[in-house]
């Protein structure tokens, strides 16, 4: 199988750079931003804790639908126009946050946020792949780090907006101004790119279908499952954290400051350990070390908050977010090592995303039914580092010795 039609025109370093971050930057601020302002949007739009669990459980699962869907949009629209439309989802429902004084408004701008970045994410990691092709790890380091440093963002600055004397609406729709700076950028730096696979369809050639088309075959494969099953189960942690850790803290008499405060405390180790853990990794062909070493760490972090909640907050959240955020960008690295095809490997992320975050989703809503049942949010934080160890014991499958013959491609005819 020849990539060579996947060679892209340059694009400068920085610029490359600057657009990953960017772009990535705006892809979870909406989602951590309303943790912190829950009892705030609660007390306004009477939600209860299973409804206010939708804010995370539509977006997140709409980013697993729309994943799947990623590389047709990728081959129908091409990647600048892809990317742009998302950011354009994104910017649009932040924005509309200003109207959003009915539950049924945030739920509903939220899913259109949870759109957008369903194709960014699931084009993204092609794109770094084709881009980087020697720098597969370290950028995805870099990727993920943005990602959760957005969240960091989210999380710290909206509480704050409504201290300085901002409507909790406008603290919301605040994060359509990073999607405005990021929309021109992307737009310039990835109009530079030229790989046929990530061109819209050519009138007079075949090579950019050919080589979209043969992917199919992924989801015939048990290994594809595998991921998606891991990366869903796993990320249910940061779904769960990002929804209910705020207002946890909040019943033990914290303010939405403070509690924002935690979030972006753990956002930042997120981010500053997914950037971190692939480049560590990168040693080594073999990623299941450190991966079950990130395990670990959501193990001791979840079982910190079910038992001893209020010994070493900060402390916990820094071990936990360093769990979180590492695990998460080693897995897309993991799914990126099985397949050498930019396109393929691009196909199986965006699969493992798809089906991993509409698992993810559950998680929140399933922490509201336990607290429910049982009044105590320690069935809920157990439930999570029990998640964690089934991963862990999952993971070991993972091989890289056996990666080529778990995603054999099919023989042409």
């Amino acid at each position: 199988m020849s990539t060579s039609n996947a060679s892209p025109r340059h694009v400068p370093p920085l610029l490359w750079l600057a657009v990953v971050v960017l772009v990535t930057i705006n892809l979870r601020p909406f989602l951590t931003a309303s943790g912190p302002l829950g009892q705030a949007i609660q007390s306004a739009t009477g939600m209860d804790l299973r409804t206010f669990s939708w804010l995370t459980l539509l977006p997140m699962a709409l980013m697993g639908a729309g994943a799947w869907l990623a590389p047709s949009a990728l081959q129908r629209m091409g990647a600048r126009r892809a990317i742009a439309f998302s950011l354009c989802l994104i910017g649009l429902g932040c924005g509309l946050r200003l109207a959003g004084s009915s539950s049924w408004m945030l739920i509903a701008t939220a899913g259109l946020c949870g759109c957008g970045v369903a194709l960014v994410q699931g084009i993204f990691p092609g794109l770094i792949k084709r881009q980087s092709p020697h720098n597969v790890a370290p950028m995805m380091g870099l990727y993920s780090g943005a990602l959760m440093g957005g969240g960091a963002l989210g999380a710290q600055i909206s509480p704050l907006a409504v201290q300085w004397g901002w409507s909790w609406q406008a603290a919301l729709a605040m994060w359509v101004i990073p999607v405005l700076v990021a929309l021109p950028l992307a737009w310039h730096a990835l109009g530079l790119m030229q790989a046929k696979s990530s061109a819209p369809r050519p009138k007079g050639g075949t090579a950019a279908p050919a080589a979209t088309s043969d992917t199919g075959w992924l989801m015939r494969r048990g290994r594809t499952w595998l991921l998606l099953l891991s990366f869903g189960v796993m990320n249910g942690g940061y779904a769960s954290t990002v929804a209910w850790l705020a207002p946890f803290y909040q019943t033990h008499g914290w303010t939405a400051t403070q509690s924002g405060s935690l979030v972006a405390i753990l956002s930042i180790a997120q981010a500053a350990s997914a950037l971190a853990m692939p480049a560590l990794a990168a040693r080594s062909t073999d990623r299941r070390p450190w991966v079950l070493a990130t395990l670990l760490m959501q193990i001791a972090g979840f079982a910190g908050l079910a038992w001893w909640p209020d010994a070493f907050p900060t402390l916990n959240g820094i071990v936990l977010g360093m769990g979180l955020g590492g695990c998460f960008s080693l897995f897309m690295v993991v799914a990126l090592d099985h397949l050498p095809s930019p396109t393929q490997a691009g196909a199986l992320n965006a699969l493992m995303q798809g089906g991993g975050f509409i698992l993810a989703a559950l998680a929140p809503w399933i922490m509201a039914q336990l607290l429910q049942l049982s009044g105590s949010w320690i069935t809920g934080w157990l439930y999570q580092a029990s998640a964690a160890a089934v991963v862990g014991m999952l993971m070991l499958r993972f091989n890289p010795r056996h990666y080529a013959s778990a995603m054999r491609a099919p023989e042409a005819h």
